[in-house]
């Protein structure tokens, strides 16, 4: 719906009403018709003073909450993945490469951690159901996401890291255009504009890095490595925007849970036909064992935070977060590379946090799609608390009898 300002209107946070838009964990009841209001105060253009006023309520508006949580997820995801790229650097230089056997530890973790919770909740019998049911939905996004891991790691051998840089950003646009056909989400100008700013930030990034020379090296075979590289990212917008949609509608134990299980049976199948030679020629020692701890526990947590940040902002805004790991990855090598740090390192990051302030400029978090997570219909899930202790004042049965 347009207002006469011609600016898409948004939805009103209404926290007395059933209609308004409810807290990140609780079902969003929502109605046929959008309310005549935006959320953002309104830009006024009759005068300078009036114009910055305005401006300058806008911008207040933004950081709610729920932004701030978002901002700050993003980051902290954004730090995962350079924690992951320092390890698998550090597993590479001890001859340690096994791309597909590393994640295998990831995908078992996440499935021994949220798979009993979820047939505890479910029962057996019913996470039996969701399986038979639902099951090949959560093995395609296994399937994209185990694939495209392996493909990345595998460009990195092919490309130079100007090309794996740049390319990886290909899953942003992937990201809103699957968001689109799925939810229906309805970009606003400065959206696509806080992109832009982003990419560009990323750019410069990647500008610093060719400029130093700090992280460079030559590429075998371009053309392989850039086409893996497309690969891999659209692989992962993919993942990331079906799992969204995914964690929107159903419990986040269960959408984790059933991508460890299958990408732990994926994985673990690849692993064994691709590497089973190679596990027993690569050294095993307590440095190897410590790296790979160190790489499952931050993808571990990686993937725990990302789909709460799904369900926070969106699967495009977790995408434009990690285009500030690189400069992560500066600080880390400050003192385990002793890399020299170049100034366009710092402004690129200001530029990257400032494309992701924008990107929420007009539209809110709230708008991104409708949050309802509950467990599947054909499943009666345990209720929270259900074996609790009852109530000492609570009658029990037998004295009511």
């Amino acid at each position: 719906m347009m207002s006469a300002s011609g600016e898409k209107s948004s939805p009103v946070i209404d926290t007395g009403s059933s209609k308004g838009i409810q807290s990140v964990d609780s079902p969003v009841q929502t109605t046929n018709e959008a309310p005549s209001t935006t959320a953002r105060p309104p830009i006024d253009y009759s005068s300078r003073g009036a114009f910055m006023r305005s401006i300058v309520a806008r911008w207040k508006s933004i950081w709610t909450k729920r932004f701030v949580l978002s901002l700050i997820a993003g980051q902290v995801l954004s730090l995962c993945i350079t924690c992951t790229s320092v390890t698998t650097q550090e597993l590479v230089n001890r001859k340690w490469i096994l791309s597909t056997t590393q994640g295998f530890f990831l995908y078992f973790s996440l499935f021994i951690i949220y798979t009993p919770f979820t047939i505890y909740r479910y029962g057996f019998s019913g996470w039996g159901k969701m399986v038979l049911r639902d099951g090949w939905k959560y093995f395609l996004l296994a399937f994209c996401d185990v694939e495209g891991n392996y493909l990345v790691v595998l460009a990195f051998q092919y490309t130079d890291l100007l090309s794996c840089m740049l390319l990886d950003a290909w899953a942003i646009p992937v990201c809103l255009v699957l968001s689109y056909v799925y939810m229906r989400t309805k970009y606003h100008w400065t959206q696509l504009l806080g992109v832009s700013i982003s990419i560009i930030g990323l750019g410069l990034l990647v500008a610093s890095d060719n400029l130093s020379g700090a992280k460079s090296w030559t590429a075998v075979n371009r053309a392989k490595g850039d086409g893996l590289m497309i690969a891999g990212a659209t692989l992962y917008g993919i993942t990331n925007a079906s799992e969204e949609f995914f964690v929107r509608k159903r419990p986040l134990y269960e959408v984790v849970g059933q991508l460890g299980f299958w990408g732990f049976i994926i994985n673990g199948v690849q692993a064994a036909i691709l590497e089973r030679k190679k596990m027993l020629e690569v050294p095993w020692d307590g440095a190897i064992i410590g790296l790979l701890m160190a790489f499952t526990l931050a993808m571990i947590l990686l993937y725990t935070v990302a789909p709460l940040l799904y369900r926070l902002a969106s699967s495009a805004f977790f995408n434009l977060s990690l285009q500030s790991s690189d400069f992560y990855g500066l600080l880390f090598g400050l003192f385990l590379y002793k890399y020299k740090p170049y100034w366009l390192y710092f402004i690129s990051f200001v530029i990257i946090v400032f494309g992701l302030v924008i990107y929420f400029w007009h539209s809110t978090p709230e708008e991104q799609g409708i949050l309802d997570p509950k467990p599947p219909t054909y499943v009666e899930a345990r209720a929270a608390g259900q074996d609790e202790e009852k109530s000492p004042t609570a009658p029990r049965e037998d004295e009511k009898a």
